[in-house]
């Protein structure tokens, strides 16, 4: 787990790769730095709270103090959320998706709400270890094992649905995921020394607006700078007509999760600049405005956390800057860019079939041969939102397609039909419970499955944040255009780790043309695109 690095004035200096110390843990507590919120949580013994390290409560001594690294295991260890700070209200930690070790990959299943669905057994059976096994493992990184992970998890989402909808609290306990009314009321007694009628009363917001039946409105949070419209051109650019739609400072789009249909809303708008009188470090946590539409409440967790996977809402962008921008190339470009993400998806087999359509083509080609592949084997949904009109195509009815009849050349088709194929029989998985590497070496084994290919589907599918695409054509045009050698560049690369997937990005964006107008409500039905 990260802490400060302690080697440069402490907590001056963004998120590490160090181990929990106590002395910068102290130090980024002392000075209530923001930017280490999520990455661990402070339990104060006379007290027996645990808060967030920029709780704004009076600095504890340091001999009452000790240092967590999740929520879980402060609550295992029997402290209670601070009611101040709200400590549970924090991005999660960076670290998973850098690391993406054992307990990483577990968490990421974990908060997609495997454990609530499947159990420990099924949790353990897609990160490939006996549940005792990963018990240990967790419990030695993570200070608790996966029953008390999901537990908090549960807890987290029953206080913001309490605190920010006007859902009855039966209807909340089983949205977020517990098995019982009872269960839930003794586990918010327990976390937030509240009941949940204190909680929902205690808001400062007052008695949430009533909105439609399986309407949520939630905020996210998200650490700062967040470049927010970047992001919104990305997705809109590459937008797939009957499954997304985006306007201005808006995105939206149709979601396939394990109970049924849903439909999510992202406003996307830059956060303000920070005051500069602000005396605390620059960077704290903004947040995104999701509205979910819901056939199910009990989706509301799988919603939730593949919409801060689309945000990339863990990322730490001042890690990612203080790297990235002393290089010569780079650096120009992240600071006209502070926060640039890396967008991430909603569903990995979807990312993956749309990159094997995506190959040789324009973005708009692509864009044209997907909406008709959607309009043809997709599940028409009806969402009230115009241009949404379709959930995206399953990988089994993917599979069972005669790649003659896909709107592409027939090699390409077979790919496809060959990928959809192994991610509906479990050859290649893509929940991001196996390790990187070994899916990267399964889709390489795949006919028509590409360096490329492989290592886009793990930048976005898998959150991977260290890819870089040498033979991109983009990245050769952009270099080009900066008035650089793309050879000379690309050769050292290697300089941008561990984050070159945020270097790709903001290559790409230089590129970025507006965002395109929102989509009709149906498909047109026009010729493929033929390769470029």
């Amino acid at each position: 787990m990260s802490t400060p690095a302690a080697a440069r004035d402490e907590a001056s200096v963004p998120i590490a790769t160090t181990r929990l110390d106590p002395g910068p843990c102290y130090a980024a507590v002392r000075s209530r730095d923001r930017r280490f919120d999520g990455v661990f949580w402070t339990a104060v013994r006379t007290t027996g709270i645990y808060c967030r390290p920029s709780c704004p409560a009076r600095t504890p001594a340091p001999g009452n103090v000790t240092f967590h690294p999740t929520a879980a295991s402060a609550q295992a260890a029997g402290y209670r959320a601070c009611k101040r700070c709200l400590p549970d209200a924090t991005p999660g930690s960076p670290e998973w998706d850098l690391r993406a070790g054992v307990a990483g990959r577990a968490v990421r299943l974990i908060a997609d709400g495997v454990v609530d669905r499947e159990g420990v057994e099924g949790l353990a059976r897609r990160v490939g270890y006996t549940p005792r096994h990963l018990g240990r493992v967790l419990v030695a990184e993570l200070g608790a094992g996966p029953l008390a992970l999901a537990r908090a998890r549960r807890a987290q989402t029953a206080r913001v649905l309490i605190e920010t909808t006007d859902l009855g609290f039966a209807d909340i306990a089983f949205a977020a995921g517990f098995a019982s009314v009872r269960q839930f009321n003794d586990t918010v007694r327990e976390v937030y020394d509240a009941s949940p009628t204190e909680l929902r009363h205690r808001t400062s917001r007052g008695a949430p607006e009533p909105g439609p039946e399986g309407t949520l409105t939630l905020r996210l949070p998200v650490r700062t700078p967040f470049a927010a419209s970047a992001l919104l051109d990305f997705l809109a650019y590459h937008l797939v007509p009957g499954v997304e739609t985006a306007g201005p400072g808006w995105y939206a789009r149709t979601l396939d999760l394990p109970h049924g249909p849903g439909v999510l809303h992202l406003a996307l708008a830059d956060p303000p600049e920070p005051r500069e009188r602000d005396p605390r470090p620059v960077g704290g946590t903004t947040q995104v405005l999701a509205t979910f539409t819901l056939a199910d409440l009990r989706d509301t967790t799988a919603a939730v956390e593949r919409t801060r996977r689309l945000l990339d809402a863990d990322c730490d962008p001042l890690a990612v800057a203080e790297h990235l921008g002393s290089d010569p190339v780079l650096g120009p470009l992240v600071a006209r860019h502070p926060g640039l993400r890396v967008p991430g998806q909603v569903d990995g087999e979807e990312t993956a079939i749309r990159t094997v359509i995506g190959q040789q083509v324009s973005v708009t080609g692509a864009r044209t041969v997907t909406g008709r592949i959607v309009a043809a084997h997709g599940v028409r949904v009806d969402t009230g939102v115009p241009g949404l009109t379709h959930l995206f195509p399953r990988t089994d009815v993917l599979a069972a397609a005669d790649p003659e009849t896909l709107p592409m050349p027939r090699a390409r088709g077979r790919a496809l039909v060959g990928l959809a194929a192994a991610l509906a029989g479990g050859e290649v998985s893509l929940d991001r419970g196996p390790e990187r590497d070994a899916v990267r070496q399964r889709m390489l084994a795949l006919r028509g499955i590409g360096p490329w290919t492989a290592d886009y589907v793990a930048m976005r599918a898998l959150a991977h944040p260290d890819v870089f695409l040498p033979t991109d054509v983009g990245v050769r045009i952009a270099l080009t255009r900066l008035g650089l050698d793309p050879a000379a560049e690309v050769a050292r690369a290697d300089a941008w780790r561990p984050w070159r997937s945020y270097a790709l990005l903001h290559l790409w964006q230089t590129l970025m043309p507006p965002a395109p107008a929102p989509v009709p409500a149906e498909p047109d039905p026009t010729p493929a695109v033929p390769e470029d």
